[in-house]
């Protein structure tokens, strides 16, 4: 059996199980029980240190049950096919998850989907949290572009879940703006605070048509504002919670690199949830959890643009994760490492 081994070096996650549970049990220590399930997420793809809390905070509330989890990746251009990875199982520091070769085929048969053999971190990353949470469930790795065809490979998945009366969990892993010189993405609008540019005028509008079941809008603003890197991910997320019965989304966090580490150059991250039905809450109580700047932009968003988009605006007032950091982020390999791991 071809097994997809481990390709991302030590620092993106760790190389052990007991490293892999012992970071788990440290980010599920400061969490309250699981209240509400998904039927599928968005979430971050940098190393653990700077965004692995976010994405574990959203993947713990997946389907006690679930039987395949289909992880969407990106890092594609429109024109690119749907890329799946071929191999029947996949290395994670507990062993070999199977693959779904059901689901594979029947996609197959609907789109041009190519074989994958790049090594990426939208989706390896991913892949000992699953393992972790889920450690009997079936894998499906996939990357999608930032294109129409994403969000009908969400719907697809659903369709096919119903058919099968099997239950699918789809992880949409993107991040955000990747601002600053490393990444050749600076604005003049700035000014003296970049971070709150990029989290109040450059993410906000993304999360808020993630929340609000925009695929469209997602794959628009990430083209144009290069506000996510892997935008077709989030829509085929979109896609499948939309026919499983979502109404919204619940932005469960917002978060930056530069909370972990500062910098000039930083990466924003969200995790979102897509319930099957509307369980969120008001946006007079959210507001109340906010700075009163935030409680203003969080006014005009909701008369701009409605009720339901700003009742999550709560989970991106600027609240800070460097809990998030990893026991190794501070070693000198570490910091070699850090500008192509937080993103």
């Amino acid at each position: 059996m071809a097994i997809r081994r481990r390709s991302l070096p030590s620092g993106w996650y760790p190389a052990t199980a007991s490293g892999v549970r012992a970071r788990c049990e440290e980010w599920e220590s400061g969490l309250p029980a699981v209240a509400q399930r998904y039927s599928s997420i968005i979430v971050p793809h940098a190393g653990w240190a700077f965004s692995g809390r976010l994405a574990y905070k959203a993947l713990r509330a997946m389907p006690e049950s679930a039987e395949t989890v289909v992880v969407v990746g990106g890092h594609l251009r429109p024109s690119d096919p749907v890329l799946a990875a071929p191999e029947a199982g996949f290395e994670t520091p507990f062993g070999h998850l199977e693959a779904d070769s059901d689901l594979l085929s029947s996609l197959s048969r609907r789109f041009d989907v190519r074989e994958d053999h790049a090594t990426d971190n939208t989706v390896e990353v991913q892949l000992p949290l699953v393992h972790h949470l889920a450690p009997h469930a079936r894998i499906a790795a996939l990357r999608c572009p930032p294109a129409p065809c994403a969000e009908e490979v969400g719907r697809f998945i659903a369709e096919f879940a119903a058919e099968r009366e099997r239950l699918i969990f789809v992880v949409g892993s993107t991040d955000l703006t990747h601002y600053g010189p490393a990444y050749g993405f600076v604005s003049d609008q700035a000014g003296g605070d970049p971070s709150l540019w990029v989290r109040e005028k450059n993410d906000r509008p993304i999360v808020d048509a993630m929340v609000r079941l925009d695929a469209d809008l997602v794959i628009r603003l990430a083209l144009e504002r290069h506000a996510a890197c892997s935008s077709g991910a989030a829509a085929a997320a979109i896609g499948y919670a939309v026919r499983r019965g979502s109404r919204r989304g619940e932005l469960i966090e917002y978060a930056q690199s530069s909370d972990v580490r500062p910098d000039a150059s930083f990466v924003g991250y969200a995790a979102i949830g897509f319930p099957r039905a509307d369980a969120g809450t008001t946006s007079q109580e959210n507001a109340a959890s906010m700075s009163e700047p935030v409680q203003r932009e969080a006014r005009a968003t909701s008369s701009s643009a409605g009720a339901s988009g700003s009742r999550d605006l709560r989970a991106m007032s600027g609240g800070r994760s460097a809990r998030a950091a990893s026991e190794t982020a501070g070693t000198p390999a570490s910091r070699d490492r850090s500008r192509l791991s937080r993103s």
